[in-house]
């Protein structure tokens, strides 16, 4: 390590806010990344009570090895609200890391690990990182040159891509019916046979791509267990190019199954990343050198047993550079991936191994803010709303840093490799397509010096004539209000399917607001009764903001930006007969220039989006614009509906 050491960085959390409370984050980079290339930071929560600094090492290396998928690491650690000597909380920091790396990996001793210590005292503001070289505290030197990537989803999937292995197993474990206490024995004693079974010299895995929409599907490499190094170590292995590659598995790297003309512009998230499907089968059927006849092995039992089916769904993913040799891969990544869910399941069933064994499944995931996915093991026999299982997604979101206020980390969240499209912008509903997120790409406001601010998240667009219903010149705010319900479901706040205009109608009989005349009438409806159904049917809570004329709708872009800001809910504009949606505003707080981006749902056409683009039925509304033409009218009232998040995880 010389003087010239540089921490790159990639997350975007490393700006913190004043903070009373003394915290202790992991640093997490990649073994395929330039030394000290921070990823993501996950908070440390197991710690001894006396100091939140000293960490259970052994509760927290469970955690990080079932949350943090292959191919990503602890790379160092980072103290947050510590003040004091900044060189000795970062020894701390460093000290915890290697710690924590030597649990992980099972070793006293890691040998040259380089690793960093970050320090950030109780006022906040930028980090200071301390590097040390093979985790000598006595080398630790200051990081003077600290660069913060400026596209960070491009830098991690440009250069990598996913393997996704799937392997279900049902693993019988016969127990001696009259010694049920030698049970707990005979399970651990059958998986520790099941894990020396990953290396079986029989065991052939089967790579093929995933989610590939073109002809030239590259065919599988099918590579054999007495192919594999399992005594190499990632940080020796020679990188191989996309250029020298032959047809053999050996030699073949992960780029052999990514997109050539992948528009890399798109590669942005992991739901675009090119994605390797690994498929372990267990080969018995090798032509043998000798001549032999069949054997069939008889073992009686020598007492009465009971046998017990433990059921295992494993299903890992694994971040891969592009040009790692796809022997390293399955050797390095996917089968010690498996190896460490496998533990992870049988630490949870065994407690309850005779009883009722737990319905255990893996699932996937990549929040907002987080740039690599996570793998999280949940308990199928709660309900998601159970305590239980909110409590278990409660610490996820502390420990990712996310907000405690909305479902990132449920079922419905988890990634879908089953996908063949994730640039598909429509949705089906009733046999209709609808279009999605249909203002992204829309050019600029023109706003000079504004700061906009949008919906957070996916909604669908509906306005008149869908699903074959005729409401026009009636039924607008009835599409807003289904716009709004879709971006509820698509944030998973709920499963309930976007109503009808006769079940939203149903609603507001069943609440006392209409009389039961109402159902099937052509009637309109504003923001209150919006307000109601959406009480109603989601549970949800609004705010209503009421102008007496449409000229003082610009006086209220503050407070419209920080509602997309803080809730990012689209709003619902009604003014005399017409209602909108608006998705954003655009403000400019010096000038008071602004602009509205309207959803227009009094479009009558087919699910065209350059169409609805063009037409500017999707697009930046000045108040008055360049001809003098006022959008919003001056003699009418607007009132503005502001659907609140619900505080749920």
């Amino acid at each position: 390590m010389d003087n010239g050491t540089t921490v790159r960085v990639l997350c975007r959390k490393l700006i913190l806010p004043k903070n009373d409370d003394e915290s202790l984050q992991w640093l997490i980079g990649s073994p395929f990344f330039p030394q000290f290339t921070v990823v993501s930071t996950i908070r440390c929560l197991h710690g001894q009570q006396s100091d939140s600094l000293s960490p259970d090492f052994a509760k927290e290396a469970d955690d990080i090895r079932a949350l943090i998928i292959k191919g990503f690491h602890v790379i160092g650690a980072l103290i947050i609200g510590k003040d004091g000597d900044l060189e000795q909380n970062a020894k701390k920091a460093i000290n915890a890391a290697f710690k924590l790396r030597e649990t992980l990996n099972g070793v006293n001793n890691l040998g040259n690990v380089d690793l960093i210590g970050g320090v950030a005292g109780s006022s906040g503001g930028e980090v200071k990182f301390f590097a040390s070289k093979s985790g000598d505290l006595k080398s630790v030197k200051a990081v003077n040159s600290v660069v913060c990537e400026e596209e960070p989803e491009k830098y991690v999937w440009e250069r990598g891509c996913l393997l996704r292995c799937e392997l279900p197993i049902k693993l019988p474990v016969y127990v001696p019916a009259n010694k049920e206490s030698d049970a707990l024995q005979r399970y651990l004693h059958v998986n520790e046979a099941l894990v020396a079974k990953f290396k079986d010299p029989q065991l052939i895995y089967i790579l093929e791509a995933l989610k590939r929409s073109s002809d030239d599907v590259p065919r599988p490499i099918i590579i054999r267990g007495s192919e594999l190094d399992f005594q190499a170590d990632l940080s020796h292995v020679k990188i191989g190019s996309e250029l020298d590659q032959t047809s053999d598995g050996k030699s073949l790297c992960s780029s052999y199954f990514c997109s050539e003309n992948k528009n890399l512009s798109s590669v942005i998230d992991v739901e675009n990343a090119d994605t390797i499907q690994v498929t372990a089968l267990l080969n018995k059927s090798e032509k043998s050198l000798l001549s032999v006849a069949p054997v069939a092995e008889y073992c009686p039992a020598l007492e009465e047993a009971i046998l017990r089916i433990v059921d295992y769904r494993l299903e890992v993913i694994c971040y891969v550079v592009k040009n790692l040799p796809l022997t390293y891969a399955v050797s390095m990544l996917v089968i010690p991936a498996l190896v460490d869910q496998l533990t992870a399941m049988k630490n949870a069933i065994s407690p309850s191994f005779l009883v009722q064994h737990p319905q255990l499944r893996p699932y996937h995931f990549c929040p907002p803010g987080v740039l690599h996915p996570v793998s999280v093991i949940y308990e199928l026999s709660y309900g998601e709303t159970e305590l239980k299982q909110v409590e278990a997604r409660r610490s996820l979101h502390l420990r990712l840093g996310l907000p405690a206020d909305r479902p990132l980390l449920r079922i419905a969240n988890a990634l879908n490799f089953a996908k063949t499209s994730h640039s598909e912008k429509l949705s089906a509903r009733k046999g209709y397509s609808l279009l999605k997120d249909v203002h992204v790409g829309i050019s600029s406001s023109g706003v000079s010096g504004g700061i906009a601010s949008l919906v957070q998240g996916s909604y669908e667009y509906h306005h008149y004539l869908q699903d074959g219903f005729d409401d026009s010149g009636w039924g607008c705010a009835y599409r807003s209000l289904q716009t709004i319900i879709s971006w509820f479901r698509l944030q998973h706040y709920s499963s309930i399917d976007v109503p009808t205009h006769r079940e939203i109608q149903q609603a507001l009989v069943e609440i006392g607001d209409k009389d039961p005349s109402f159902i099937g009438s052509r009637e309109w409806i504003g923001a209150i009764e919006l307000s109601y159904v959406l009480d109603k049917l989601l549970g949800v809570s609004c705010k209503i903001i009421n102008v007496r004329s449409g000229s003082e709708l610009p006086e209220k872009c503050r407070e419209l930006a920080m509602h997309f800001e803080t809730q990012g809910t689209p709003i619902m504009i009604g003014g005399g007969v017409l209602a909108y949606t608006l998705l954003g505003v655009d403000y400019n707080d010096a000038s008071g220039d602004c602009a509205f981006l309207i959803l227009d749902p009094h479009y009558t056409g087919s699910e065209d989006l350059k169409k609805i683009v063009n037409g500017g039925w999707c697009g930046w509304k000045k108040a008055i614009d360049s001809k003098g033409k006022s959008f919003f009218l001056h003699d009418k009232f607007y009132n503005l509906l502001l659907p609140q998040r619900p505080n749920m995880v």
